[in-house]
């Protein structure tokens, strides 16, 4: 499964963004699909998740009520919408697949993720 995320950009604190992440194979619908993010000199650190039939979801501390993941598996498709953006939100954003198909737990730990995209830069002015 390649997976490739999209939809970073420049914004400026305050604003809202959508992140993409699509999938090359339908076999795709069956995983859980976490975002984590990397910020400049900092280790990747888990943001949002979502299981393969949306049941469940979570969201780091730093980006509850702030954040919503959400999936549309008809069209291969993880989003993340990102509210009220903050400098702090900054750095690059990967989507990745669970290892475990059709799990019912959104995983946190990287060591899970069997497949990851390229990664697309979130960069926040003030």
């Amino acid at each position: 499964v390649q997976l490739q995320a999209s939809g970073g950009g420049l914004v400026q604190a305050g604003d809202s963004l959508r992140l993409s992440c699509t999938a090359s194979s339908r076999t795709f619908t069956s995983y859980a699909v976490s975002w984590f993010r990397r910020a400049p000199g900092e280790e990747r650190e888990f943001v949002a998740g979502i299981t393969w039939d949306s049941g469940t979801t979570a969201y780091a501390e730093s980006v509850k009520g702030r954040f919503i993941v959400s999936r549309v598996n008809a069209e291969n498709t993880v989003f993340l919408q990102m509210n009220n953006v903050q400098p702090g939100d900054a750095g690059t954003y990967f989507c990745a697949a669970d290892s475990y198909v059709g799990t019912t737990v959104v995983a946190r730990d990287e060591w899970r993720f069997l497949y990851w995209g390229q990664g697309t830069q979130v960069t926040v002015s003030s």
